[in-house]
């Protein structure tokens, strides 16, 4: 049934509490509005909208935002509501280092803090580069006033010499020929060149696409917006859209909570199932829902990946297309239109409108490209959820985008205490490798990575590749880039850094998984791991002081969404308004 709104008046604005009262402090704040040249025409029995704007000179994924905030804020003008710019931490997936990861929770606090302290009365989010789209959510879910998401949409395909490239799932595909020594420098000159060349996210099925895919299919994006590409003016539409409907949304008071069900979180994992979505899906979601107050976890993932297959046919879970040839095929509301028995349709999404209506009428245009149930590029879901005493408490892999000889195997670890250590011996051809090896790569995860940067996708041993080899065994409680592939085992949880069983790993261990029993092992005694646990000792903290030192002493494991404890919706009482004085 259609959202029916419940009207707001004017007085009821939250803005109304800085700029209605008729004493000294509101005095202060009008002067100050008319200080920036604002009339009280302009701000008076007005929705006031944020535009929270994740762009900077260093992030390529949103270089167009700056000039997108103005079409946002044509739309909210043309609406009636006041829009005023708020800029936050950018978070460059390229660039910042030790890893996204990090400050995913910081725009987070940022964003909801920004939202609190300011008079505003909705917000529209612009981001879309990995980390931004869950840490905008997460903060505007936690403030919860009306609020849409703008993603920053996947760039134009790569060229090289004749070749479609995709980001990220190419640089590892290029990288490993060349280091086998199958293409040349000149050749590796051309995929650099050739890989990124247009403004946006990466338009591979990576995290950044997979995460604007689920945040539309829990309500939060206008229909079809999360995967236009950025370069489309479409786009430009789009963000104007979401100006007009966020200062409506501000009248019906429809808030994140009230979108935001457990149901609509299952409609989320559904479709993140079959778009072939990023391993980094399972943590964003779950932080996202628990922010929400719904309590999703790995065994709503294991349940959905066992019903839902992939027919999303984008690298790198697909064989060839890329996100372009995804929107043109009829984009997010095709493909949810072709798994209408999996979601729940009655979901009120930021439209006002069910999910049902929002994706009626939709169209496949391809049907390679976007394919059925019954002809699916994989016969389940795009992640499994393993579990065993390696990991009690979970990890995860993607069976469609790895070497299929690998879903049940045994073999030999190589232990690996950190990236250094690792990455020297994958180069040193005389390194006992062989191709039933399994990698392993420890103190990596949340708090011992710190901050579980994306080294997942270990590295293949250059002797491995001379051999002709592409894939092998690879297991870490680190995380990959939604571009990555192959046997990647990772998020083992509880993390080696705090003691996890994979900090008993060693060298020469067999190491078994079996992807359809959703089993992973270490072939170790329970006795001889007794006597290891006894013997462990904790590694050194990685921070004594600032955000790092805050990070590591309450981030949560992966499992648990990586969120901080303290920002858990049953961590306190809800937080009261800012007093006006």
């Amino acid at each position: 049934m259609t959202h029916q709104p419940r009207r707001k008046q004017p007085a009821d604005l939250r803005s109304a509490r800085w700029f209605g009262p008729a004493d000294l402090r509101s005095f202060g704040h009008r002067s100050r509005a008319m200080q920036m040249g604002y009339s009280p025409e302009e701000w008076q029995g007005k929705p006031i909208i944020a535009i929270v704007n994740t762009w900077s000179d260093i992030n390529p994924c949103h270089t167009h935002l700056r000039q997108r905030a103005e079409d946002v804020k044509r739309g909210i003008l043309m609406a009636g509501g006041l829009p005023i710019e708020l800029p936050a931490i950018s978070v460059s997936e390229s660039y910042v280092k030790p890893t996204t990861m990090m400050y995913r929770n910081m725009l987070a606090m940022e964003t909801e803090e920004l939202l609190r302290s300011h008079p505003i009365d909705g917000a529209v989010l612009m981001g879309g580069c990995d980390k931004t789209t869950p840490g905008l959510l997460l903060g505007a879910t936690s403030m919860n006033i009306p609020a849409v998401f703008v993603p920053a949409g996947p760039m134009l395909r790569g060229n090289w010499g004749g070749k479609t490239l995709g980001s990220g799932s190419d640089s590892w595909k290029y990288w490993d020929e060349l280091r086998a020594g199958k293409i040349t420098e000149q050749d590796w000159l051309g995929v650099e060149a050739g890989i990124a060349r247009s403004h946006g996210t990466c338009m591979t099925m990576g995290t950044a696409s997979t995460m604007t895919a689920i945040a539309e299919a829990v309500g939060m994006v206008l229909p079809g917006g999360s995967s236009i590409p950025a370069a489309d003016a479409n786009h430009i539409r789009l963000c104007s859209e979401s100006g007009r409907r966020v200062v409506e949304m501000v009248w019906e008071d429809l808030t994140p909570q009230r979108i935001q069900t457990r149901e609509a979180f299952e409609n989320a994992i559904a479709v993140a199932m079959a778009m072939g979505c990023s391993t980094n899906a399972i943590i964003h979601l779950i932080a996202m829902a628990r922010r929400a107050g719904q309590e999703i976890g790995l065994d709503d993932f294991e349940r959905y990946s066992r019903k839902v297959p992939v027919i999303g046919n984008v690298r790198p879970s697909g064989d060839k297309y890329l996100m372009e040839d995804f929107f043109y095929a009829g984009g997010i509301r095709a493909l949810m239109g072709n798994i209408t028995q999996h979601l729940h349709l009655d979901c009120v999404t930021c439209t006002g409108k069910t999910v049902g209506e929002n994706i009626e009428g939709a169209r496949v245009w391809n049907d390679d490209v976007i394919r059925t149930v019954d002809n699916p590029i994989y016969g389940e879901g795009s992640l499994a959820v393993l579990k065993g005493n390696l990991a009690p408490d979970g990890c995860v892999i993607k069976p469609a985008a790895m070497d299929q000889k690998f879903l049940k195997h045994s073999g030999p670890a190589f232990v690996f205490d950190d990236y250094p250590s690792m990455k020297k011996a994958v180069e040193d051809e005389n390194y006992p490798f062989t191709p039933d090896s399994v990698l392993v790569l420890r103190n990596a995860g949340p708090q011992g990575g710190p901050g579980m940067p994306e080294w997942g996708m270990l590295p293949m041993p250059k002797k491995l590749l001379k051999m002709g080899l592409r894939d092998m065994l690879r297991l870490s409680d680190a995380r990959m880039s939604g571009t990555s592939y192959g046997a990647c085992v990772l998020h083992v949880a509880p993390e080696s850094y705090i003691g996890g069983p994979l900090a008993l790993l060693r060298t020469g261990d067999i190491v078994s998984i079996d992807v359809d029993a959703r089993s992973i092992r270490m072939e170790v005694s329970d006795e001889e791991l007794a006597r290891r646990r006894a013997a462990w000792t904790p590694p050194p903290a990685r921070y004594e002081r600032g955000y790092g030192w805050m990070f590591s002493k309450h981030i949560q494991q992966a499992n648990e969404g990586c969120d901080f404890d303290f920002l858990r919706t049953d961590f306190g009482a809800p937080v009261s308004e800012p007093v006006i004085y």
